[in-house]
């Protein structure tokens, strides 16, 4: 006989526990009745929306939370109280509207054929890695940057073991002098036409 009187009074329990919430969502600053927001029972995959006028109606228990969610408003929670008398409750849920500031778009009139052509015509396109890589291949950007640039650790070695050897080959004899060399002044010549020998800026 015990378990049937656990049983009822559980049953009691849990009856006096459940609510028939009953409610309207509308903005805050105009009073006006949302459709369509979404009405969540936390943790809980129950759920409702509301109607045209923004009413709705759910069951939930006491001390349930419910999550109002409505795209470009704020969301809001709402906890239903314990001790509320009785099985049922109202309530009326403002929406405060969530800003969101988007960057400027300027419109223009579309441009006449002439004002394009003029304007594709005068557009500095920069240069792509292609483009580059061929500028600095060229042969004079090639001389500029062999001139100004620092020798790296392999030139510097090699230009000290060519100045080593030349002395060594030359120990004990007179060294041969350039001016009478045909092949010297030939690159003379071509440096001179170059304009390597101008005062630079």
């Amino acid at each position: 006989m015990l378990a049937p009187i656990a049983v009822k009074a559980q049953f009691e329990s849990f009856k006096d526990s459940v609510v028939q919430l009953y409610g309207v969502v509308m903005t805050a600053d105009s009073l006006r009745g949302l459709p369509g927001v979404t009405i969540k029972l936390r943790n809980q995959n129950r759920g409702t929306f509301t109607n045209e006028q923004g009413v709705f109606s759910i069951v939930v228990l006491k001390g349930d939370i419910i999550d109002f969610t409505y795209v470009g408003f704020k969301p809001k929670e709402v906890k239903i109280p314990g001790n509320i008398e009785g099985n049922s409750f109202n309530i009326i849920q403002l929406m405060v509207v969530d800003t969101v500031y988007l960057p400027a778009t300027i419109i223009k009139a579309r441009p006449r054929r002439e004002q394009f052509e003029r304007e594709f015509l005068t557009t500095d396109v920069p240069a792509d890695k292609i483009e580059i890589a061929r500028q600095n291949t060229r042969t004079a950007q090639a001389r500029i940057l062999q001139q100004s640039l620092p020798r790296d650790g392999g030139e510097a070695s090699r230009y000290v073991q060519g100045q080593h050897a030349q002395s060594q080959y030359y120990n004990g004899q007179f060294r041969p002098q350039n001016i009478f060399n045909p092949v010297a002044w030939n690159e003379f010549i071509q440096a001179w036409k170059r304009g390597d020998f101008k005062k630079k800026n």
